[in-house]
């Protein structure tokens, strides 16, 4: 027996099996918002108990991959635009309600990535992406300059479309069978350059806040690198510690 084989079966019996079945998840064997089959069902399959086929479903909807309808069964995440504002997107106003926004025409551009993207996406020198830049906008006024950056080899023929969703998650699962599980963001305090102060129509110099992430699918790969640049005003960033 090789080293890998040795350290597979030092693994927990659950672990094992939750790699099996996002494995379905991530192939595209299980589509979203489908129901998956119970715990009864999964331990037959895999030979193990029902506890250790509980404890793979819990760990999956731990996870946000699946999630459980009361009396209905186990289904597959479906990213909704609702769905993703309210997991991805943290600024509320004033009376503590989430804001919706809206976004202006956005156009993906494809190009060589850069050292910076290189870095922050994980990809092989020489390797292409597509940028978006976008103007998101709150009762009809600019309040966030957005840059985004995709892996090219992830997204196929986005970068000759015309124009974008407002919200690109549920767009990426539906539509490539990508699915965003989770998402670090690091947070500073900047002042707006000229460009920007152009873009969101406000002073050269207004302080703004700078949102940087990167977005992970199912296998902890980076799928996206977003700068969002908010000039809050009344609002604030929520952040929710579980």
């Amino acid at each position: 027996m090789n080293s890998a084989d040795e350290a597979e079966e030092s693994r927990p019996l659950y672990a094992q099996v939750r790699e099996q079945l996002i494995e379905r998840i991530r192939s595209g064997a299980w589509k979203p918002g489908q129901l998956i089959p119970n715990e009864f069902e999964i331990a037959r399959e895999f030979g193990v108990s029902q506890g250790t086929a509980r404890k793979a479903i819990s760990a999956l909807a731990d996870e946000q991959l699946v999630h459980r309808r009361q009396g209905r069964g186990t289904f597959v995440v479906q990213h909704t635009p609702a769905h993703v504002l309210f997991r991805f997107f943290q600024l509320f106003d004033e009376s503590r309600t989430q804001i919706i926004p809206d976004s202006r025409k956005t156009v993906p551009v494809g190009a060589v990535a850069n050292e910076r993207e290189r870095a922050e996406l994980g990809l092989d020198k020489g390797a292409r992406v597509i940028r978006v830049a976008r103007v998101r906008l709150r009762k009809d006024k600019p309040f966030i300059a957005e840059s985004i950056v995709f892996p090219d080899a992830l997204f196929p023929g986005l970068a000759e479309l015309p124009e974008l969703p407002n919200t690109l998650y549920d767009f990426f699962q539906k539509t490539y069978g990508v699915l965003v599980v989770r998402a670090d963001e690091r947070i500073t305090a900047v002042a707006a350059d000229t460009e920007t102060a152009r873009v969101l129509e406000i002073d050269e110099g207004t302080p703004l806040l700078r949102v940087d992430r990167i977005a992970f699918g199912l296998v902890d790969r980076p799928l996206e690198w977003r700068v969002s640049l908010c000039h809050l005003q009344d609002a604030h960033y929520l952040a929710r510690l579980r």
